[in-house]
């Protein structure tokens, strides 16, 4: 058994026991230590595999600063990150911290360190490189990832959108994979642009990189991307690049501790069918026309004018996923766009999936169905909440 799932199993068992509210003070005391137990010990085994693999060979000028479950490599001269690496588990899917936004100075840097001053109104996000919600399931590692040593000057657009995307779709993959080693960073050179405000000196970076590793059997694979710093499209197939080519832009060798042929073949890797077989399927089903499905009835892209209302949605399902939580156990069927980038979402939750006849998963993909209820919406993407059969009609084609 993985160790990834090992730590799953027991976490469930954690929330479980909390969850009963039992009288007996003892068991609760009990569940808590096992709980704390966990996570220290999850905590360790992270910082021992960010330590035996995930740390670049030396920089010059570099700082390294180790915390609860990334490591930065910090430039002074640039006053941002050569790069950061960290650990996505799979059982952040039961992580339950949110964000804390408490940006603030690395202590563990003394000096030319960035800080608010230099990001407050200059036009630029705080970028996250271990993006926050990757350490859902750890407050105080989520609390430290806003450390301005995980920061770089990120164009909004960028962070709010396709790069967002991106960070959701590689925690999609994490869970998939058991976990992920994960390297992100900006691409620095002495030519750049300065913040022009605060000490003048945190330059802004023209691209951001992300590479993922899977060193996990049956399979060991590898890729990475690269963005301008600019509000552009996802499209995530033509932001695919290896790590050798990063290599390259950064000078930065990575993985310096594998085995030097395996290290060689995944750096060599840029097949984005390794993480996602269904990729290219998925996005020629999402080339879609919008219907008009007749009388009483709106197509996906209508659904965000409709929110808060009682509607009839209709759609192409084009991807679907059961997500066994430990909590809600929610089913996602998407309509005519795949996650993450979804333009419509019908939502079934565990507690729900008896009242259907078929296993919504398996029987909906492929199918074009008209779903019936209120449109609600969550983290912007519009959704109705079926409980029952009788609400998702299958459209004869």
């Amino acid at each position: 058994m993985k160790k990834g799932t090992l730590f799953s199993i027991l976490f469930i068992f954690c929330l479980n026991i909390f969850s009963q509210q039992s009288k007996d003070t003892s068991v609760n005391d009990i569940a808590y230590g096992v709980f704390k137990d966990l996570e220290f010990s999850k905590l360790k085994y992270i910082q021992k595999l960010i330590d035996s693999i995930g740390i670049a060979a030396p920089i010059a000028d570099e700082q390294i600063v180790k915390h609860s479950a990334f490591v930065s490599s910090y430039n002074a001269t640039h006053r941002q990150p050569n790069y950061v690496v960290h650990v996505i588990p799979k059982d952040i899917l039961y992580g339950t911290n949110t964000r804390s936004n408490d940006f603030r100075k690395d202590p563990l840097i003394k000096q030319n360190m960035s800080d608010s001053v230099d990001y407050w109104n200059s036009g630029y996000d705080r970028g996250h490189m271990a993006a926050s919600a990757d350490f859902k399931w750890n407050k105080k590692a989520l609390s430290e990832s806003y450390f301005y040593s995980n920061i770089i000057p990120q164009n909004r657009g960028l962070n709010h959108n396709s790069w967002n995307k991106l960070e959701m779709q590689v925690r999609e993959w994490a869970i998939d994979n058991s976990e992920l080693i994960v390297i992100t960073g900006p691409i620095l050179s002495n030519n750049l642009s300065k913040i022009q405000q605060g000490s003048f000196k945190v330059s802004i970076p023209d691209y951001v990189y992300k590479i993922v590793l899977d060193y996990f059997l049956p399979t060991y694979k590898a890729i990475a991307f690269l963005y301008p710093n600019k509000d552009v499209p996802y499209e995530l197939e033509k932001h695919v690049v290896s790590i050798d080519s990063i290599e390259k832009l950064t000078g930065i060798d990575f993985f310096p501790k594998l085995e030097d042929s395996l290290e060689n073949r995944l750096e060599a890797e840029n097949d984005l069918l390794l993480f996602d077989s269904t990729y290219f399927k998925h996005q020629k089903a999402s080339q879609f026309v919008a219907k008009d499905f007749g009388k009483g009835k709106i197509n996906s892209t209508q659904a965000k004018d409709f929110i808060g209302k009682e509607k009839c949605v209709c759609g192409k399902v084009v991807s679907t996923k059961f997500s066994e939580n430990g909590k809600t156990n929610p089913t996602y069927i998407n309509l005519d766009k795949k996650y993450p980038e979804q333009v419509f979402t019908l939502m079934i939750f565990g507690q729900d999936r008896e009242n259907f006849s078929y296993i919504p998963e398996e029987f909906l993909q492929g199918k074009t169905i008209c779903v019936k209820g209120k449109i609600g919406e969550f983290r912007g993407t519009p959704q109705i909440i079926a409980d029952k059969e009788k609400q998702v009609e299958i459209v004869k084609e």
